[in-house]
């Protein structure tokens, strides 16, 4: 433990608050219909592949929120465009409850765009304002977001078994996100505050091209995104064709894999103010696959639920540490992180999970999961070429 890390502090205003609490509300619109997708299949009597489109229209929506998020800050600030987003994701939320494929996808692709430019646009303004202590902040927030989507998922999961149906737990996005807004819509981060972080770029210096480790960041960042994707859309299909279980109660198994998320991401806070960040990372990566292994074969919905939870242990912390070090390697320019990030993970929720449900339409879901630890390996190597290279650089 450095003496560094010893002095860095998390300070929790109501600015910190108002981010945690808008991530928590993305959290919903996220899990929700990650949750939702194998019971859209049914509903639909769509393949595995057309189904998978759902997560290519999110990622379309992701790429174009990171074309477009840079300029909407400039012109309007980075809080008009994360409430902006909120808005729109809701529009879309709203839209998958009509039982129409177009209307679906269309659906999936307005609350990808709209929920990134909240997402992306607020993380880079918590980074900034917590400066040294970012990574543990956005950490923290991605708990309290989880926390929020494993609710999300566990009332989607709860109402698919009732009358009401699925669709009714959508609505819990807009009730919050008005909540919200009636809460605390008039707190912002206190204009340039950068609480301890670097200097910003001079007026009128030109970016500099980023560095090779700024690229392998964003790779990293796509198999860290792709991974995720996949457990979220795809694990309770692998559930209830390992188990047996119907897919409305093999849907309760994304809860248990939530439920790892939010326990690491908010230990994952804790941990980053104390560890070398390239160390929990591959940690991370690693207690990710032990996770998978555990899943894959399991027969049983209790070590099926184990194992979901312990890979959601893993996984929580790599979204979190991936766009700390995609902003970190951004040579002083936040925004060039805030458009590249979306950009990244749009690709990867688009790439992951149709090349998953390809597969489980060729070769069945279980031999499809097989692209996770694929994922993984590729996430370890990234981690370590990049580390390994910058010490050497560094002597």
């Amino acid at each position: 433990m450095s003496t560094t890390a010893e002095r860095i502090r998390l300070t929790r205003d109501r600015a910190t608050w108002l981010v945690y609490l808008q991530l928590g509300v993305f959290c919903t619109y996220l899990y929700g219909l990650s949750a939702a997708l194998p019971l859209l299949r049914r509903d639909l009597g769509v393949s595995y592949a057309v189904a998978g489109l759902h997560g290519t229209a999110m990622a379309v929506g992701t790429v174009l929120a990171g074309l477009t998020l840079p300029a909407l800050s400039r012109r309007h600030g980075r809080r008009a465009a994360t409430w902006v987003g909120l808005a729109g994701m809701n529009a879309g939320v709203l839209l998958v409850m009509v039982p129409a494929l177009p209307a679906t996808l269309l659906g999936f692709g307005l609350a990808g765009c709209f929920g990134s430019l909240a997402l992306y646009a607020s993380m880079a303004a918590l980074s900034d304002h917590h400066g040294p202590a970012g990574p543990a902040a956005i950490s923290e927030a991605n708990g309290v977001g989880v926390v929020f989507g494993l609710a999300a998922s566990f009332a989607l999961s709860v109402a698919a078994q009732t009358v009401v149906g699925w669709r009714a737990a959508l609505l819990l996005t807009p009730v919050l996100t008005v909540a919200l807004v009636l809460a605390m819509g008039r707190v912002w981060i206190p204009a340039r505050s950068r609480a301890g972080g670097g200097p910003a770029p001079a007026a009128g210096v030109v970016a500099a091209r980023p560095g090779w480790r700024f690229h392998v960041a964003g790779g990293v960042l796509f198999c860290c995104v792709a991974l995720e994707f996949c457990f979220n859309l795809w694990a309770a299909s692998l559930v209830a064709v390992n188990t047996g279980l119907s897919v409305e109660a093999a849907a309760t198994g994304l809860t248990a894999f939530t439920a790892g998320l939010a326990a690491g991401r908010f230990a994952g806070g804790w941990l980053a103010l104390r560890l070398p960040p390239h160390r929990l990372f591959v940690g991370a990566l690693l207690l990710s696959g032990a996770g998978w292994l555990v899943f894959w074969p399991a027969g049983h919905p209790v070590l099926a639920y184990a194992g979901l939870a312990l890979a959601g242990l893993g996984v929580s912390l790599h979204f979190p540490l991936a766009l700390a070090e995609l902003i970190a390697t951004s040579d002083g320019h936040p925004h060039r992180a805030s458009a590249a990030a979306p950009i990244c993970a749009g690709a990867a929720v688009g790439v992951g999970p149709l090349v998953l449900g390809a597969l489980a339409d060729g070769f069945g879901t279980r031999q499809a999961f097989l692209v996770v630890p694929v994922a993984i390996a590729l996430a370890v190597g990234g981690v370590l070429i990049a580390r390994s290279r910058a010490a050497f650089h560094s002597r």
